[in-house]
C-alpha cells in the first residue's frame, strides 16, 4: 500500500529528514512515533507532497509517487487527517463532510454520510453546527470523517489524540479500532504507547530524522523500556 524507503526532505539549506523507511501493507495498522521535533509531520508532508523529497523513494500501491503533486497523490487513494484538523471553520459539519467526498477507485462500499455518522453520532448531531464552533474532539472527528468521505485506501492520521481530553481520546481509539476491523490500512503518527502497542499491526520509532527502531507489538513488548527513550519527553 505505501512503501517508504530512504527517504530525505529539506526546509531550505537544513536537512530535516534523513534516512526514513517504513511499510504499510493492505489492511495494516502501522505507527509512527517519537517525540516532538524528530520529522514525523514531515516525513508525512513528504509522502503527500507537501514537502518535495531530495532523495529515497515513496511508491503507492506499487506506483513511484517521490515526484507527484499532492493532488495526485491524494488521487491514488491517500486520505489525510493532518496535525491540526485544519476543517473548514465557516462551513458546516455536512458541508465539510461532502466538499471533498469522491469514490475515484470505485470502493464496492464507499463512505458516505450515514457510515460517517454511525461511526460518529455526535457529527450528526451536530450536522448544521459550524465546524468553526466545534470543539477540538468534534474537529478530530470532523477531520477523521472528511478523509474517509474520499474513499481511501491509506488513511493518514497526524497526530491522532495530542491535545483532546482523555474521554475523547478513547472514542477517537475506539473509531481507529474499528476502521481497522473494516480492513482500513491506516498509518497513525501518535505517542500513546500504552494503546498502540496493543492496537498496531507495526510500529516505527522516528529520531532526528532517522528511522532507529521497527518491529511488530511483541518485538515492541520485548524492547518497550527502549522504544519508551526514543518516545518520551
Amino acid at each position: 500500500m505505501l512503501k517508504v524507503d530512504g527517504l530525505q526532505a529539506r526546509y531550505g539549506h537544513s536537512q530535516v529528514l534523513f534516512d526514513v523507511s517504513l511499510e504499510v501493507r493492505e489492511g495494516e495498522l502501522v505507527t509512527l512515533m517519537g517525540r516532538n521535533g524528530m520529522g514525523k509531520t514531515t516525513t508525512v508532508k513528504t509522502i503527500m507532497g507537501l514537502v518535495p523529497g531530495s532523495g529515497g523513494r515513496v511508491e503507492i500501491a506499487g506506483q513511484p509517487a517521490d515526484a507527484l503533486k499532492p493532488e495526485r497523490i491524494a488521487r491514488l487513494g491517500i486520505g489525510l487527517v493532518p496535525e491540526g484538523r485544519m476543517v473548514f471553520p465557516r462551513l458546516n459539519v455536512r458541508e465539510n463532510l461532502v466538499a471533498t467526498s469522491a469514490n475515484r477507485l470505485a470502493q464496492p462500499e464507499p463512505w458516505d454520510l450515514a457510515k460517517v455518522y454511525d461511526l460518529f453520532p455526535r457529527l450528526g448531531e451536530r450536522s448544521a453546527q459550524m465546524a468553526g464552533t466545534l470543539s477540538g474532539g468534534e474537529q478530530q472527528m470532523l477531520a477523521i470523517g472528511r478523509a474517509l468521505m474520499t474513499n481511501p485506501r491509506l488513511l493518514i492520521l497526524d497526530e491522532a489524540t495530542e491535545g483532546l481530553a482523555p474521554v475523547v481520546r478513547v472514542e477517537i481509539w475506539r473509531c481507529i479500532s474499528r476502521l481497522r476491523a473494516l480492513g482500513q490500512a491506516i498509518l497513525l503518527i501518535d505517542k500513546n504507547l500504552s494503546v498502540l502497542k496493543t492496537l498496531a499491526d507495526r510500529h516505527y520509532v522516528i529520531e532526528k530524522g532517522r528511522t532507529v527502531w521497527s518491529g511488530t507489538g511483541v518485538e515492541l513488548e520485548r524492547d518497550e523500556a527502549m522504544v519508551r527513550s526514543h518516545v518520551g519527553v
